[in-house]
C-alpha cells in the first residue's frame, strides 16, 4: 500500500470532492490542450496533402485555414450554449439523447469514445515526431517514446483532476508563451519586409510540383486541416469538474482556448505562406515539422527555436490528456444509463474514474502499436468520430432551442442550424476524402461500437426482468439444503470444511475421489472416529462419506457427476457446495499449488445450475481471516 500512495498518492474520501475541481487557469492545462496543440498537426496535415503544389500549395493554406476558423467560430459559439443548456456534461452525448433520441445519444457517444482514443494517439504520436524533428537520431525510438509517454500520462491521471492539472499548467502557459513569441517576431518582420521576410536559416528546398491545382485536392487538404478542430467539445463534456459559478468558468475556459487556438492557426498559415514553408514527407529521412521550419526561419536555430520547440513536444505530448479527463466521465454515463459495464461509473481511489483511464491507456496503447506512432498514418482515422459528434450536437441544440422558443431561442437556433450544416458537410467531405487512406475503418467501428452499447443495454434489462420481483417473501416449502464438501485427506481443511457444512444443514455428503494421480488418504477407516462420533456426541447427525475412485485420473468429473446427480434425484431441494480453500501468505505462492478449489468453483457455476450454491471455506495460513483481511 505504501508503494502505491507514493505512486498514486494517498486515498481520497468522497467529501474531498470539491477540493479537486478547477479554475479556467487549470482548465485550459486540463481541457484544452488537445485544441491547442491541433494548431501544431492541423496546419501540417493540410500542407502534406498539397505536397504534390511543390512550393505553389503554400499559397492555399491559409484560406483552407480561414474556413476552418469559420467552422471553428459555429461550433464554439455552439457548445458555450451547450454548456448553458447541459451543465451536467456529457457533451454531443447528452444533447443528441435529450432531443434527437437515444439512438442518436448513442451515435454521438461512439463517435466520441473513438475520438479520444485516436486522440490520444494522434497527440502522443504528434508529440513524438516534433521531438525527432529535434533529435532526428531518436527517429527508430519513435514507439517506445510513445508507450512511455502514454505511460506516464496514465499514472498522472489516476493520481486525480487536480494534481494533473498542477503538472500540465506550466508546460501549457509555455507552449502559448514561446509559440505566440514566434508569431509575433514572424508577423513583424513580414510587416517590416514589406511581406518578403528573409528566413534566419535556410529553408529545405521545395519539391517540384507533379500536379496542377484541383477542386478535390483542395477539399482533402480542408479534411485533413479540420483535424485542427479536434477537442472543442472537451470542456462541454468536463463541465462539472469546475469550481462554482461552474457554468460560467467553463464557458470563460472554452473561449480562451478558442481565442488562443485561432491566433495559432491563422499566425501559422501566414507565416507559412510568407516564408514559403511547405510540409516534409511524414516518417521519412530528413523529416521536419512544419512548426520547426517555422520557427527556425522566423528566430533561427538558437536557444529559443529550441524552448518554442521543446515546449511544441511537450505541449502535443500532453494533448492527450484532454482525453483522460473526458473519456473516464463519458464512460461513466454511459454506464449510469446501462450502456457499459456498471464498474466504469465507480470512482477510485484518488476519485477518478480509474477503469475509463486505464481502459482508454490500453485502446490507444494498442493503436499506437499497430500504427507504428507515426502520426500521418492517423489522422485519416482522428477527423471523422470529432465531426459526427459536433453535427449530432449542432443538430440537437436546433432541437433544443426549437422545442425551449423565446426570444433568446431565436437567435440562437440559427448559429446552430448553420453549425449543423458545416459540420455535417465537413463530415461528409472528410469520410469521403479520406475513406480509402483509413477513414473506412472509423466507419466500421462508429456501428460496431452503437451495437456493443445496445447489446449491454439489452443484457442489463434481460437481467432486471429476470430478477425483478414485488413478491413477499414465501418460506413456508423452504427445506435445509443438502450440503456437499469436498473433501481431501483428512487436514484442517477438510475439518473446517465439514465443521462449517454442519451448520447449514442436517445433511452433509463428505466426497472424496480417490485417483492414483492424487496424494490422498482414504478416509473411510478413520471417518467414524474423526467425524462421525464428534458430530453424534454433538447432538449433530453424522455427515456421510462417499468415496468415488477415478480409473482415468479425473478429479474434476466424478466430483460433478455426483452433484449433478444430487440436484436431479432432489428437485425441491436446493444443494450447496462446500469448497475448503488455503489462502498463502504471499500471491506469488499460489502458483506453488494446483488451485484446483477455483477451477471446481468454475465449473459448478458453469454447469450447476439455479439450484447448486457454491461456498468456500478459506484456510489462513497465518492467522485467522478476520486479522489477514
Amino acid at each position: 500500500m505504501a508503494g502505491l500512495d507514493w505512486l498514486l498518492g494517498r486515498r481520497l474520501a468522497s467529501d474531498e470532492a470539491e477540493l479537486e475541481q478547477i479554475g479556467p487557469r487549470s482548465g485550459v492545462a486540463i481541457l484544452g490542450l488537445d485544441a491547442l496543440a491541433s494548431a501544431a498537426y492541423g496546419p501540417e496535415a493540410a500542407l502534406t496533402l498539397l505536397l504534390p503544389l511543390g512550393v505553389a500549395g503554400v499559397a492555399h493554406v491559409l484560406p483552407l485555414l480561414g474556413l476552418i476558423v469559420a467552422l471553428l467560430t459555429l461550433v464554439y459559439v455552439s457548445y458555450r450554449q451547450t454548456i448553458t443548456a447541459y451543465p451536467g456534461g456529457g457533451g454531443s452525448y447528452m444533447v443528441a439523447r435529450e432531443n434527437l433520441g437515444p439512438r442518436a445519444g448513442l451515435l454521438a457517444a461512439a463517435a466520441l469514445v473513438l475520438d479520444y482514443i485516436l486522440n490520444v494517439a494522434v497527440g502522443i504520436s504528434a508529440g513524438v515526431g516534433a521531438l525527432v524533428s529535434m533529435v532526428p537520431s531518436l527517429l527508430p525510438h519513435t514507439l517506445a517514446l510513445c508507450l512511455a509517454i502514454l505511460a506516464l500520462l496514465t499514472v498522472v491521471n489516476l493520481r486525480g483532476v487536480r494534481e494533473s492539472g498542477l503538472a500540465f499548467l506550466l508546460p501549457t502557459y509555455a507552449f502559448v508563451a514561446t509559440l505566440l513569441g514566434v508569431l509575433g517576431i514572424g508577423i513583424v518582420k513580414s510587416l517590416l519586409s514589406s511581406g518578403h521576410p528573409v528566413p534566419a536559416v535556410p529553408i529545405p528546398p521545395a519539391p517540384v510540383s507533379v500536379a496542377a491545382v484541383s477542386a478535390w485536392l483542395l477539399v482533402r487538404a480542408f479534411a485533413s486541416g479540420c483535424t485542427a478542430m479536434t477537442g472543442v467539445e472537451a470542456v462541454s463534456n468536463g463541465v462539472p469538474i469546475f469550481k462554482p459559478p461552474t457554468v460560467v468558468n467553463a464557458q470563460r475556459t472554452l473561449t480562451a482556448i478558442i481565442a488562443i487556438l485561432v491566433v495559432l492557426l491563422l499566425g501559422i498559415g501566414y507565416l507559412a505562406r510568407t516564408y514559403g514553408i511547405v510540409a516534409t514527407e511524414p516518417g521519412a529521412p530528413g523529416y521536419q515539422s512544419v512548426l520547426s521550419l517555422v520557427t527556425a526561419a522566423v528566430v533561427g536555430r538558437g536557444p529559443f527555436y529550441y524552448a518554442t520547440l521543446w515546449s511544441v513536444v511537450t505541449v502535443l505530448a500532453l494533448s492527450a490528456n484532454t482525453s483522460f479527463a473526458d473519456f473516464p466521465r463519458l464512460c461513466r454515463i454511459l454506464a449510469e444509463d446501462r450502456y457499459l459495464p456498471d464498474s466504469f461509473a465507480t470512482r477510485g481511489r484518488r476519485l477518478v474514474y480509474s477503469q475509463g483511464i486505464i481502459v482508454l491507456a490500453i485502446l490507444s496503447g494498442g493503436i499506437l502499436i499497430a500504427f507504428g506512432g507515426v502520426t500521418d498514418r492517423l489522422i485519416p482515422l482522428f477527423a471523422v468520430g470529432a465531426f459526427l459528434a459536433f453535427t449530432l450536437s449542432q443538430t440537437g441544440m436546433v432541437v433544443h432551442w426549437r422545442r425551449l422558443g423565446g426570444r433568446h431561442a431565436r437567435h440562437a437556433l440559427p448559429l446552430n442550424l448553420a453549425g449543423a450544416i458545416g459540420t455535417s458537410a465537413t463530415t461528409i467531405i472528410v469520410v469521403v476524402s479520406k475513406f480509402a487512406e483509413g477513414a473506412w475503418l472509423t466507419v466500421a467501428v462508429i456501428p460496431a461500437l452503437f451495437y456493443g452499447f445496445v447489446k449491454i443495454q439489452r443484457h442489463y434489462e434481460r437481467i432486471g426482468a429476470q430478477v425483478r420481483s414485488d413478491v413477499p417473501l414465501c418460506i413456508a416449502t423452504a427445506q435445509p439444503p443438502i450440503v456437499v464438501v469436498a473433501a481431501q485427506s483428512w487436514n484442517k481443511l477438510t475439518e473446517r470444511g465439514i465443521r462449517f457444512a454442519l451448520q447449514l444443514s442436517g445433511e452433509v455428503h463428505a466426497v472424496q475421489i480417490k485417483s492414483e494421480s492424487a496424494k490422498m488418504q482414504d478416509l473411510t477407516a478413520q471417518w467414524e472416529r474423526l467425524v462421525a462420533e464428534p458430530a453424534r456426541a454433538a447432538g449433530l447427525r453424522a455427515p456421510q462419506l462417499i468415496v468415488l475412485t477415478s480409473h482415468y485420473r479425473q478429479l474434476f468429473q466424478p466430483f460433478l457427476d455426483y452433484v449433478l446427480d444430487l440436484r436431479d434425484r432432489y428437485p425441491n431441494r436446493d444443494l450447496v457446495v462446500v469448497i475448503p480453500d488455503l489462502v498463502v501468505d504471499h500471491w506469488y505462492q499460489r502458483f506453488l499449488h494446483n488451485n484446483r478449489g477455483a477451477i471446481l468453483r468454475g465449473l459448478l457455476r458453469l454447469r450447476g445450475g439455479p439450484r447448486v450454491a457454491v461456498v468456500n471455506t478459506p484456510f489462513y495460513l497465518s492467522g485467522d481471516a478476520v486479522t489477514r483481511r
